[in-house]
């Protein structure tokens, strides 16, 4: 069973992704914030991370490039309201292997995600 990490400090997002993603066959992990991600990416091995940018504590960024410095074979990808340029290239130049923005389609992020661990 593929095992996902979602992070993100919006309850309603979390939990809608966390059905989604189990109503899709993946075990799923979820945090609040990039210090519990961290926790949880050690403990738990996820082989893809769903990132918010702007959370509390440790912001995704942060936790994006921990997971490539220091675990090899995760894939990251960041789902944010942060839609300007700079930082679509700033997350892409710190290892993420997606970056969509929000709003998004439940149905293109699940796509995405599996042909990403394929």
């Amino acid at each position: 069973m593929n095992k996902i990490l979602i992070v993100d400090d919006e309850p309603n997002i979390l939990l809608s992704l966390e059905f989604l993603f189990k109503k899709e066959g993946f075990r799923v992990f979820i945090a609040r914030d990039g210090e519990e991600a961290m926790g949880i990416i050690k403990e738990n091995h996820p082989e893809l991370v769903i990132l918010d940018i702007m959370m509390p504590k440790v912001d995704g960024y942060e936790v994006c490039r921990h997971i490539k410095e220091n675990i090899e074979g995760v894939k990251v990808v960041f789902l944010t309201a942060k839609s300007k340029q700079q930082d679509v290239q700033k997350g892409m130049n710190l290892g993420a292997d997606l970056y969509l923005t929000k709003p998004f389609s439940n149905k293109d992020l699940v796509s995405k995600v599996k042909s990403l661990m394929n």
